[in-house]
């Protein structure tokens, strides 16, 4: 009888062991932006599409992230469950111990490795209707709201430097949240904002004033020495033709301490669920296989299995 009894409980024990990946459970963490940002709420939109796409196996926590610079730096103590998002440029940067990360190198830098693009940050020049800026050179003697400390002030500031502008814009000095309310009531002629396309507060701005928002000619794109992005006729309202502007390419990363099988995973739920996600947010509508060419780095040799099944084409730097 006591045989039989321990027979029997090896066996239930084998049995489980052999059971359990089939519905073991693969938590990661999604290292995002802060909490209220467009960036936060795509990373809540990705935990949700890889949970369902999962059958529940895929579990997300997204964190609350303080900057793409941050998201780069804890690669150092993170483990392989570690998904963060960061401009591919600020991996390069890492990468060759450069700027922000003079003298912080580390080898664990060396390890990271691409998953897939996230919509892009992409610069917008709002201008109401009417203030009559057609274009660039118009801009002089008007009232613009840049913002302050963000992506899109900087580069909004180094724009009007770039196309000779420099002294010749009044500077609002007003926070970006308050840039469509000031646009209504015509303390401001237009304001810079840079997000994921449709922006909301220039969806926002369209609907309620009417806003043309100002297209880059091949020359400045050049100068700018940014990415250049189109936006489709139709995206805002009164919007007759497309825009062409620039972006800062947004990617998910891992390192090579993920295995490649999660990586798989990860990469195929993401692209097989983006159009579910775009159901609830506009901006997926932005990423498709053409934002690959962004990624300056390597790809996760799981995400790479991918690619390959799905027939995406890579560069040889990224594999």
């Amino acid at each position: 009888m006591f045989n039989s009894m321990k027979w029997l409980a090896s066996a239930l024990t084998a049995g489980a062991v052999l059971a359990a990946p089939a519905c073991a459970e693969t938590r990661i963490t999604y290292k995002s932006a802060k909490a209220g940002t467009s960036y936060y709420q795509m990373g809540v939109q990705v935990a949700e599409a890889m949970k369902a796409g999962s059958g529940g196996n895929i579990i997300v926590t997204v964190e609350e992230g303080q900057g793409s610079v941050q998201n780069v730096m804890e690669v150092r103590a993170r483990g392989g469950d570690y998904v963060f998002t960061t401009p591919p440029s600020l991996v390069g940067l890492a990468q060759s111990g450069k700027a922000m990360f003079e003298g912080k190198g580390d080898p664990a830098f060396d390890e990271i490795r691409a998953l897939f693009p996230i919509p892009s940050l992409t610069m917008h020049f709002v201008m109401s209707d009417t203030s009559g800026v057609a274009d660039f050179a118009g801009l002089e003697g008007k009232t613009i709201l840049l913002g302050k400390g963000s992506f899109g002030a900087r580069e909004g500031e180094k724009y009007l430097g770039l196309f000779g502008l420099e002294g010749k814009v009044k500077i609002a000095d007003a926070e970006l949240s308050n840039a469509v309310a000031a646009l209504k009531n015509g303390q401001i002629d237009g304001f810079v904002t840079a997000g994921s396309w449709p922006a909301p507060n220039v969806v926002e701005a369209a609907a309620s004033t009417g806003v043309t928002v100002l297209s880059l000619s091949d020359e400045q794109v050049a100068a700018t020495k940014r990415t250049r992005l189109t936006i489709p006729a139709g995206t805002y309202a009164g919007q007759d033709q497309d825009i062409v502007t620039t972006s800062l390419p947004v990617v998910a990363y891992a390192t090579t301490k993920m295995d490649d099988d999660t990586a798989y995973q990860l990469t195929k739920t993401y692209w097989e669920g983006k159009a579910a996600m775009a159901e609830g947010a506009a901006w997926w509508n932005g990423v498709s296989p053409d934002l690959m060419g962004n990624i300056t780095g390597k790809i996760h040799p799981g995400a790479i299995r991918y690619y390959n099944e799905a027939g995406i084409a890579l560069a040889e730097g990224q594999m």
